[in-house]
């Protein structure tokens, strides 16, 4: 059963015609590359409100309904320009913002082990409160692994908001035949002022298949231990 939020295609489309606008008469500068309009497409999204349907006569319905409600439309306009002006306030580093073609989904002939997004939390090991101001980095074979795309960083930086979760999704992988099984070994090292590097290792076991996972999704998440940081200090008070 495929489940779509009409919704979606209403912000793409003013997105679409908002820029097309921009294109003509642009005094703000703002930015309308591929990854702001992504970005401009979640901030809206996040905040407004969905209509999900499951067959041709829901789509039907559901253009019915946009019909008679002008006001949603008008508000979402709206979200969309506020999104863009706070998008182009706080461009992605390591962006080509110059790149103003929509972003193609990964395809591939040949058969991958799609790996899994991986999460997992950090914490204080001496007041297990969630930690912020640190680096994570991915690893594999001594190397920083490189990631499905642009929207996913390498290394990762927690910050106060993210409660010390990290999340990575690493590029697939090409496999010599599909429904093979092999088990891929990953590292994260972990910094943080103040306190003891952290290396933890970890195995995935993937299986091999020809088509190319697109788009995230909980049931292909790989669920890391909580790992926690201590300091000199903190290894002498554990022990008094």
């Amino acid at each position: 059963m495929n489940i779509h939020n009409t919704t979606e295609d209403m912000v793409l489309q003013i997105i679409a015609d908002v820029c097309k606008s921009l294109e003509r008469e642009n005094s703000d500068e703002i930015c309308t590359c591929a990854q702001c309009r992504l970005d401009t497409a979640c901030y809206v999204l996040n905040r407004a409100h969905p209509h999900y349907i499951v067959s041709n006569r829901g789509a039907a319905r559901a253009g019915l309904e946009v019909f008679e409600c002008q006001q949603e439309e008008a508000d979402l306009i709206t979200l969309v320009h506020e999104g863009f002006k706070r998008v182009s306030q706080i461009k992605r580093p390591g962006t080509d913002h110059s790149h103003f073609d929509d972003i193609e989904e990964v395809t591939c002939n040949v058969p991958v082990f799609n790996i899994p997004t991986i999460i997992g939390r950090v914490f204080n090991g001496l007041d297990f409160s969630p930690m912020a101001d640190t680096i994570i980095e991915l690893r594999r074979e001594g190397k920083t692994v490189a990631m499905k795309d642009q929207n996913w960083q390498n290394p990762y930086k927690l910050v106060s908001n993210t409660a010390g979760t990290f999340t990575f999704w690493p590029g697939p992988i090409q496999s010599k035949s599909p429904d093979q099984r092999e088990e891929f070994e990953y590292s994260v090292r972990i910094t943080a002022p103040g306190y003891d590097e952290l290396n933890h290792f970890f195995k995935i076991p993937v299986v091999s298949e020809f088509e190319v996972v697109g788009s995230f999704a909980m049931n292909r998440t790989f669920k890391l231990p909580d790992l926690y940081l201590f300091s000199e200090s903190d290894e002498d008070e554990r022990y008094l």
